[in-house]
């Protein structure tokens, strides 16, 4: 069979064009290296938990037409992000909200929050004796002071990147927001939720009476596969179609250590941030807290939960956030240089475009995508 499209990727980005091409009468074949479908949404059935095994994703969005669409397809439920962080056994609500001041300083009040932020930023500043922050902690402690830079991102972000916060550029930190108010709502989006029933069930049907291909490498084949279609969807890695020829775009990955805990209910919350450095791990996920709330919780006697571990990528290792220093995004300027003059091929999502994206605009670039191609009904 000749195709319109051979899609390389089934995550969200491939999957969504997929869909849109199929409604437009577009023939597509969707191919995937992994054993299963979904990308680093997917998600495996354990002791009847869908667990995310490639790391907690949390649909979030302010776009109104991403989120229609999205449960036009499969319905959301209600889970709301309210992280924790542990920092050595002191627990803190995140984002930095009242709640966060109120455990740090015993505050009651935003005034008395706003006094204490702002003599500690003030103190920051003092230090710089007028120049601008040269490093990521300088700039840190210059948006928020000393207490909440050394307890909730020093070495929480130290243990991210593998680097001291000295060494990594300012621009990585531009804000950190600050709420005076008691909310632990860890994002300011209009709608977020997780799909009832896990994120398969959005790639079932996003992908429903769409030809795929698992256990599928492109770069294996590519003479074959590159012949079935008049067009290709590329969301793999930018440098690897290229063949790496101006050099490798580094980037940061995560492993996970996942166990079932004989016991209805771990730690109390879907996220736990561990931001000292005594524990090698960055965070603890407990994946029934996404779709499990109240006695559902108690109704389902067994967890699993998932340590994460961040360290640098090595060929072989799954490519998880693009490392956005100078070196980098040079290099990957190069790289959409060569794409760009790709005219039948489509280079999108994390990985062809090295950017870090959220869910919501991955979809929404798919979208677009599909639109300029007039594939969209």
């Amino acid at each position: 069979m000749h195709y319109d499209y051979l899609i390389v990727g089934s995550g969200l980005f491939g999957a969504t064009f997929a869909y849109r091409a199929k409604l437009a009468g577009k023939k597509c074949l969707v191919i995937d290296k992994r054993p299963h479908l979904g990308g680093n949404v997917y998600c495996e059935l354990t002791e009847g938990i869908n667990v995310h095994k490639y790391g907690a994703h949390i649909f979030h969005t302010s776009n109104k037409e991403v989120w229609d669409f999205v449960n036009s397809l499969v319905p959301f439920n209600r889970y709301t992000n309210c992280p924790v962080a542990n920092y050595h056994g002191e627990l803190y609500n995140l984002p930095f909200n009242m709640n966060t001041f109120s455990q740090l300083w015993g505050v009651r009040t935003p005034d008395e929050a706003k006094a204490k932020i702002e003599e500690q930023r003030a103190e920051a500043l003092a230090a710089l004796n007028g120049r601008e922050p040269a490093n990521l902690e300088e700039q840190a402690l210059c948006l928020v002071g000393k207490d909440i830079f050394f307890k909730l991102i020093k070495e929480y972000t130290e243990k991210q990147w593998g680097r001291d916060c000295k060494e990594l550029p300012a621009f990585i930190i531009k804000r950190l927001p600050v709420r005076f108010v008691f909310d632990n709502n860890y994002f300011n989006d209009s709608y977020q939720g997780i799909p009832i029933g896990g994120y398969n069930m959005l790639i079932d049907k996003l992908l429903e009476s769409v030809d795929t291909r698992v256990n599928c490498d492109f770069f294996t084949n590519r003479e074959e596969l590159t012949s079935l279609a008049d067009k290709i969807v590329y969301t793999g890695a930018l440098d690897e179609y290229f063949g790496y020829r101006f050099g490798r775009l580094d980037w940061r990955t995560v492993t996970f250590k996942t166990r079932i805990e004989d016991t209805p209910n771990y730690q109390g919350n879907a996220v736990i941030n561990y931001t000292s450095h005594d524990v090698a791990y960055t965070r603890v996920i407990e994946h029934k807290h996404f779709e499990m709330f109240g006695q559902a919780v108690y109704d389902c006697p067994k967890t699993v939960v998932s340590e994460e571990y961040s360290t640098e990528y090595k060929p072989g290792m799954e490519q998880f956030y693009p490392v956005n220093d100078e070196r980098n995004n040079a290099l990957a300027d190069k790289y959409r240089a060569l794409a760009a003059g790709e005219t039948n091929v489509i280079f999108g999502g994390r990985l062809a475009e090295y950017k870090y994206y959220d869910m919501a605009p991955v979809i929404e670039r798919a979208l677009a995508a599909a639109e300029e191609q007039n594939t969209a009904v």
